[in-house]
């Protein structure tokens, strides 16, 4: 064969062509020494002559003769590893979106200018932060900085997350579940797996998937509705999820926080969930008066949707992204036998209260929450405080039945700390399981309460049978305003904060559920709320399938806080809150469902609260609340509205007035003196203009420019 030192030879014996360095004859063998000539590594074979014949003699430099296509595709992909370097926005060129320039200008002169990461991102619903943090996602991993991703966002969105991830990045995440973990006993899925979704609430109340979790690092971790890791009012006692934030910081390099509503207006609280960024730099609240000091924030950009402009279009000009948005407090009176009720289930809630704090009872937070339930059930409809009364009465007849069995089997329950952020499954669960406690066990205080409770639910039954409930009678005026019922194309969005109003407003009339008003009124309906799948469009019974239900067939959706986040209905314009939300971030969050990008009309909202109650005075100090989170002029230490970055050097502001348009000369990019804005801020598409940026009938007058909010 030829055979000698010096030669080169391949076949299967060797891993790589090899030189012969020695050949040492042996009975009916012969050994081999070799060397390969890729990696230099020394080989020895005792090889028959069979095997010798296996063996070809090769040129001792590279052949030349391998497939040149896979070549070329070899040199792109290299040549396209280096892209970044010679394009600073090539991954619009291999995402399937087209961005706006708030989105661009966040990502590339903001995010990729930090050597590390660390950012909130505090835009108004409906901007398109799961667009930034994919461009984010994918310019690090072109640079090779990031291989492990986590997404951490509420249950009710990790789907949403999958399928936007890859169907705008065709970036593969896999939703991490309790099945996960159990199916793969002894192994730790958050350490095989690179790109993961989990639920904020799953991974932060479910002790083997934190405890797992947390032994894993990540090069880049995500989390959408950031708002659920708010730390907890008292410093000394921390949430979960604001826990399950503090020790994710530690874990990655780079973390970027997603929020409409950063904060409650209070700035310690604000300041505590910015450390979340970096303690050092947060580490008191006066350094969020010397940032706004300074008119810089580090970490962190806020936008509001008044500030957000399009691509200009040929003359240079450029019109709002968002249409107004119009909200509308609908004020009503209790009438007399409504305010008698209402003045009775506060004399009960009151006895209750009195009672609990005599008895010095632990159970006091838990009875004192089930009540205060009652009075806002009372707000939402009678029907719903009626349904709560009735699970009351049942609870305390089974206690007198048998109060030897309740002590055995009551368990010191407190409520947690953010049950405002449970998923509103949870949040039924330990309403109900509040319900049952009870003040006192005395066997004479419970038929003393049954009693009154009877009353109660007797009158609300009296209440019902009228039909003429003020609440009511002012939401049917307010649709034959709207026209409502003389154009099924005008879309109705109804949020309410308890599934039994959704039935009194939308009931099917089966398994025990009312025939709904809304239903009655000859109104084509369908609802989310708490205890349906999210599933998919094609299955009835789902979230997905009722909001396709709302968009093609439908004209009116109740919902409860379910649909307040992740849902996307710039197809309807009328929104009412027949209930309001104590917590002005939901409020916040559910006028984002319908004034969001891609809206083409003017959204009206109307809030309903009744003026002759004490939820009343609670709901305007809330509205008052709520409008002084929103406002940028004021003096608070709150860096979202005074003296931050993104709001005194970084927005783009809608022009004044008397500078309602401006034009450019037509370039990449340009400084775009809007404002207080700071250039340069991105102004136009990478390539040709943007498809579908600008919805067609934005308007470019003065009128464009003013916002009611």
């Amino acid at each position: 064969m030829g055979l000698a030192p010096g030669a080169h030879v391949e076949g299967p014996l060797f891993p790589e062509p090899a030189e012969i360095v020695g050949i040492q004859p042996m009975p009916g063998a012969v050994k081999l020494m070799a060397r390969g000539r890729h990696s230099g590594a020394t080989f020895q074979r005792i090889l028959a002559d069979a095997q010798l014949n296996t063996l070809q003699i090769v040129p001792p430099g590279p052949p030349y003769d391998g497939d040149g296509e896979r070549f070329a595709l070899g040199v792109e992909a290299r040549r396209l590893a280096l892209a970044f370097e010679y394009d600073p926005f090539f991954s619009l060129s291999i995402a399937r979106i087209d961005p706006l320039p708030h989105q661009l200008e966040a990502v590339y002169e903001y995010f990729l200018k930090l050597p590390r990461i660390r950012f909130l991102l505090a835009d108004d619903p409906g901007a398109g932060k799961t667009i930034m943090a994919g461009l984010l996602l994918k310019e690090l991993k072109i640079r090779g900085l990031v291989q492990r991703t986590l997404i951490v966002t509420p249950a009710n969105l990790t789907f949403q997350w999958q399928r936007e991830m890859w169907e705008k990045f065709t970036e593969n995440f896999e939703v991490m579940r309790g099945e996960s973990l159990r199916s793969q006993y002894g192994q730790n899925p958050w350490l095989e797996r690179n790109q993961l979704i989990a639920s904020v609430t799953w991974v932060s109340r479910i002790a083997d998937a934190r405890d797992s979790l947390l032994r894993s690092r990540w090069d880049l971790v995500i989390v959408d509705e950031a708002h659920k890791m708010w730390p907890s009012t008292s410093p000394k006692k921390q949430t979960l999820a604001y826990q399950l934030g503090q020790e994710l910081s530690e874990r990655t390099d780079h973390l970027l926080l997603m929020t409409a509503t950063p904060h409650k207006g209070d700035p310690e609280h604000f300041r505590r969930f910015l450390a979340l960024l970096d303690r050092d730099v947060y580490a008191d609240v006066q350094s969020l008066h010397k940032a706004m000091q300074r008119h810089e924030a580090p970490f962190y950009l806020r936008r509001t949707k008044e500030a957000l402009v399009t691509f200009p279009d040929e003359h240079g000009c450029v019109a709002p992204l968002f249409r107004k948005r119009f909200v509308r407090t609908i004020a009503f009176q209790l009438d007399e036998p409504e305010f008698e009720f209402y003045t009775a289930l506060t004399g009960y809630v009151e006895d209750q209260f009195h009672r609990i704090e005599a008895s010095g009872s632990t159970r006091a937070q838990v009875v004192g929450f089930s009540m205060t339930m009652l009075q806002r059930r009372m707000a939402s409809s009678v029907y719903a405080v009626r349904r709560s009364l009735e699970r009351m009465k049942q609870a305390r007849q089974k206690i007198l039945a048998d109060p030897q069995k309740y002590r055995r089997e009551q368990v010191e329950r407190q409520l947690p700390d953010d049950f405002d952020e449970l998923p509103e499954d949870e949040q039924i669960e330990q309403l109900q399981r509040a319900e049952q406690a009870v003040a006192s066990i005395d066997p004479r205080h419970l038929r003393e309460e049954i009693q009154q409770l009877q009353r109660l639910i007797d009158e609300a039954r009296q209440l019902e049978a009228r039909e003429i409930e003020p609440k009511l009678a002012k939401l049917r005026e307010l649709l034959r305003e709207h026209k409502v019922f003389d154009d099924p194309r005008n879309k109705l969005l109804i949020f309410t904060e308890h599934k039994e109003t959704l039935d009194y407003l939308a009931g099917d009339g089966r398994d025990g559920r009312p025939l709904g008003k809304l239903r009655q009124w000859g109104l084509t309906v369908t609802a989310i709320h708490g205890g349906m799948p999210i599933g998919d469009r094609n299955t009835p019974g789902t979230r997905l399938y009722a909001e396709r239900e709302f968009r093609e067939s439908k004209q009116v959706m109740v919902a409860t806080e379910a649909a307040g986040e992740g849902i996307n209905l710039q197809f309807c314009w009328l929104m009412i809150n027949y209930d309001i939300p104590w917590n002005p971030v939901r409020l916040e969050q559910r006028m984002g469902r319908i004034h969001r990008y891609g809206q083409t009309r003017d959204c009206h909202i109307f809030n309903f609260v009744a003026e002759n109650t004490r939820e009343g005075s609670v709901l305007r100090t809330l509205l008052n609340k709520l409008d002084e989170i929103r406002s940028p002029g004021r003096k608070r230490a709150d860096l979202a509205r005074t003296g931050s970055r993104s709001e005194h050097a970084a927005r783009v502001q809608p022009p004044r007035p008397d500078r309602n348009r401006f034009c450019r000369r037509p370039a990449r990019f340009q400084s775009t003196p809007i404002g207080n804005g700071r250039p340069p801020v991105v102004t136009s598409r990478r390539r040709g203009q943007a498809r579908g940026n600008r919805p067609a009938s934005a308007p470019t007058d003065a009128s464009a420019h003013r916002f009611t909010t």
